[in-house]
Parts: C-alpha cells; sequence; structure tokens
C-alpha cells in the first residue's frame, strides 16, 4: 500500500499536476498496472532484508536502514525494468525520484501506523501473548517484572513454575500443577529459565510444547556465553563447539571504528574549533587553567590522559571528593555526594562557568583530541578510573574495547539511571556492537546533548 500510493503520488505530482512537457505519453492506468507487476519482486527484496522478521520490531534504527537500503534497490530495479522494456514505464524521469523519496517517507509513516495501532490493541486485550515461566532462576522474577505492562509490552505471564522453598516468586510447584491452572486460557508458549537434573521433565516441557504447537524459548543460566559475537564452528572436524568472543567488534569491524573515529572526529573538532578557542580564552581569565587532565582506563587496561575543559577550581585538581569536602570544611557533603550517585547540585567545587561547561556537555569536547589520538572512540563505554579496576564488575569484559566519548549508557538516561545499570548498559554495547549501534548513539548523542537529558 505504502509503495503504490507513493508511485501514484509521484505521477500525480509529476504528470498530473504539473504543466511542465514530458517526454512520454504514458496513461495512468498502463503506469499503474506495470508498477502493480513489479511490487512482488520489491516486496521479495523486502523479505530478502529481513524487513518481515519478527526480530526487526524492537529495532527501529535498523528498520529505517533496511528501509532507505530496500527502497533504493527496488528503485534501482524498477529502472532496470524500465530499460529492458520497448516502450517506457515512466513519463518522464523524475517520477521514479519522486517514487523513491516518498516510497521511503510512507514506508516508515505506514509502518509506525501499524505500531500504533498493535499498540491500542493490547489495551483491548487483543493480540496479546500469553506465556508460561518456568525455573527457580533470578532471570525468571527479571523476566515477568519486565513483562508486568501487558498494554505495552504485549505480553501476560501466566506464571512461573518452581519450587516454592527456593523462589518465593513461585507460582505452582511443578509443570503439571501449572498445566491444570491455565487449563481453558489462552496459552502461546514457555520459557524455560533452567534445566532440570531431570532429564524427564525437561523432555516433558518441550515435548508439551511441540504437542501443542506453541512457542518454546531457553534462557541459559549464564546469559553472557550467548551475547556478543558467537562462531559454530566444528572441532577437530567433527564435534560442533560455541566459541564465544568478549566483543563482537573484531577484524574489519575495529579498522571501520577506527577509520569512523577519525574522518568524523576530526570533522566535529574543526567545526567546533571556534567554540572550543571561546571556552579556553574565558577559562584562562576566569580559573586561570584551560584543560583539566585525569588518568583514565581504555581497551586491554592502558592508561591514558583524559582532557576536559577545566570545570573546577584548581586547587581541587587531583583530590578525590572526600578529599575535596574535607579541604573546605564540609565533609557531611561526602555523603549526600555519593547516596546521590556521584552527584551534588551547585557542586562548590566547580566554578559557576564550570556549572555551566557541566551541564551544556561543553567540558568534553577536548576528548576529540583524544579520539583522534587513539585513545577513545567516539562510541564506547564509559573510561573507568585506575581506582575502579579492583571494585568493578565485568571490568575486563568492558576494557575489551576502546573508551568512548559517548556510549550507550549516556543516551538512555546518563545520571536519570543507576550506577548499576549505567554499566549494564556498557556491558552489552562490548558484547553487542555493531556499525549501525554506533550511528544510531551518535544520532541519539546529539538529541540528548540538545534537551541537556539528564545533564547535571
Amino acid at each position: 500500500m505504502a509503495l503504490v500510493a507513493a508511485f501514484v503520488g509521484a505521477y500525480i505530482m509529476r504528470v498530473t499536476l504539473s504543466d511542465d512537457p514530458f517526454p512520454h505519453q504514458i496513461p495512468s492506468d498502463t503506469y499503474l498496472g506495470v508498477f502493480l507487476a513489479v511490487l512482488p519482486f520489491w516486496i521479495l527484496i523486502f523479505a530478502l532484508l529481513g524487513l518481515y522478521n519478527s526480530s526487526i520490531y524492537e529495532k527501529r534504527f535498523a528498520e529505517f536502514a533496511r528501509l532507505a537500503v530496500g527502497s533504493f534497490i527496488g528503485f534501482l530495479f524498477v529502472l532496470f525494468w524500465d530499460f529492458v522494456r520497448v516502450d517506457p514505464i515512466f513519463p518522464a524521469k523524475l517520477v521514479p525520484v519522486y517514487g523513491l523519496v516518498f516510497g521511503f517517507l510512507f514506508l516508515v509513516l505506514f509502518r509506525t501506523i501499524a505500531r500504533g495501532i498493535k499498540t491500542m490493541l493490547f489495551r483491548f486485550n487483543i493480540g496479546i501473548t500469553h506465556i508460561l515461566i518456568v525455573g527457580n532462576t533470578e532471570i525468571a522474577a527479571e523476566l515477568r517484572d519486565s513483562l508486568k505492562h501487558t498494554e505495552k509490552t504485549g505480553y501476560r505471564v501466566l506464571g512461573i513454575v518452581g519450587d516454592k522453598r527456593r523462589n518465593v516468586t513461585a507460582d505452582f510447584a511443578s509443570f503439571a500443577e501449572a498445566l491444570e491452572a491455565v487449563k481453558g486460557l489462552p496459552f502461546h508458549g514457555i520459557v524455560q529459565t533452567e534445566l532440570y537434573a531431570d532429564e524427564l521433565k525437561n523432555r516433558e516441557i518441550l515435548d508439551y510444547a511441540q504437542t501443542h504447537h506453541i512457542s518454546y524459548r531457553f534462557v541459559p543460566g549464564n546469559s553472557e556465553l550467548f551475547v556478543g559475537n558467537i562462531d559454530v564452528e566444528l572441532f577437530r572436524s567433527s564435534i560442533p563447539v560455541i566459541t564465544v568472543h568478549q566483543t563482537a567488534l573484531l577484524g574489519w569491524g575495529r579498522v571501520a571504528k577506527r577509520a569512523f573515529d577519525v574522518v568524523i572526529g576530526s570533522v566535529i573538532l574543526l567545526l567546533a574549533s571556534p567554540l572550543m578557542l571561546l571556552i579556553a580564552i574565558i577559562n584562562k581569565l576566569i580559573v586561570g587553567k584551560v584543560f583539566f587532565k585525569h588518568t583514565r582506563l581504555t581497551r586491554y587496561n592502558q592508561e591514558f590522559q583524559l582532557y576536559k575543559f577545566q570545570s573546577q577550581h584548581p586547587k581541587y585538581d587531583g583530590t578525590t571528593p572526600e578529599e575535596a569536602f574535607e579541604m573546605m570544611g564540609r565533609p557531611e557533603l561526602s555523603k549526600i555526594y555519593r547516596e546521590n550517585g556521584d552527584y551534588l547540585p551547585k557542586d562548590p567545587r566547580n566554578t559557576a562557568f564550570g556549572r555551566f561547561l557541566r551541564a551544556s556537555s561543553l567540558d568534553e569536547l577536548p576528548q576529540l583530541f583524544n579520539v583522534i589520538k587513539g585513545d577513545l572512540s567516539l562510541v564506547g563505554p564509559r573510561a573507568l578510573i585506575p581506582q575502579e579496576l579492583d571494585v568493578y564488575a565485568k571490568k575486563h569484559t568492558i576494557l575489551s574495547v576502546k573508551s568512548g566519548l559517548t556510549g550507550l549508557a549516556q543516551v538512555s538516561g546518563r545520571r536519570d539511571i543507576s550506577f548499576e545499570e549505567r554499566r549494564k548498559l556498557d556491558l552489552y554495547y562490548v558484547q553487542n556492537w555493531s556499525f549501525w549501534l554506533d550511528i544510531m548513539i551518535l544520532f541519539k548523542t546529539i538529541r540528548v546533548v540538545l534537551d541537556r537529558t539528564g545533564a547535571k
């Protein structure tokens, strides 16, 4: 519908509404008939790009990118069809160009409307997927909690099967008890979060799903083994094994990411240089010091000097927050600072101009020098300080890639989300890196900085 509407609109704009002459007299019914004949091939292109896979539903940015690619490939296919036909398809050269632009816009619009309709139907209990969770693991309770807003997620959890003596969140003591309880209710899938020692119990659950033609999913107990870059290969030519890398950022991806950092980082630095010069002059006049350098960690635990514009009084440089508050005679601020997620409104360590720089994120512009030098990447996890190396969980996984000027945690709420949640997002980025994810984060960073979302 979107593609037909796009090319009908292109015909109307160029032929019906235009007074300009056009080279070929193509009747509208002939034009539309030929295009409808080509349409199935275009739909096939979208299918090959994965635009009809259910997984694309949760990846809006990836969907937009594939729609753009699919629209362009379909556009080339239509041009090829026009080339091999004896009679032309288009009355003028601009018609397919208009069709390409309208096609992409209408596809995005139609899919957005479809999402809205689907979510609206959830509120009327239409299209809800009812699932049963089996397992005594923490992930079972976490999964139910993440799906509790049925009107948004489209899922309703019928209950958790587990030993109630081990799991207070369990609703049913056995799988048989759960089946008896849900008899007569809509039942669409099972999610198993642990394997039983008794293989017969596992077989019973899987056999039920297969016999009754409902979906079956298994969540591995050690989920970290199944994220990131996974290769399945034959070991010694006969034994299938799974190889799990710490990060998906390997091979060509690392080279492409570095080239992207140098090119885009240089362009941004060039554009930002007048503003950076102005900030440097103001800092020199007010504070007497332009830059602040701090030792941080990047890939493979390598230390480097992180550059920022000076935002605090120089006398507090090199001190911990506790030491600085002690120096100013206000040690009670240390507790408030830590309890508030390492943030203090109107932090007395910062200058007035420094507070503006921090709130606007302009204090981080000098990190572009770190990016070009290779210390940082434009996108990556937050750069850890050496003192965090001994106390931070999963530190070595995060340090398998370069730290970033911006990252998934920054665009997901910055200081509006907890410290632990920010670290989970950093870990997710490392294990699920893709070039498109970097692009998405950079675009979101622009919006977050302009909105000053979570900025302190």
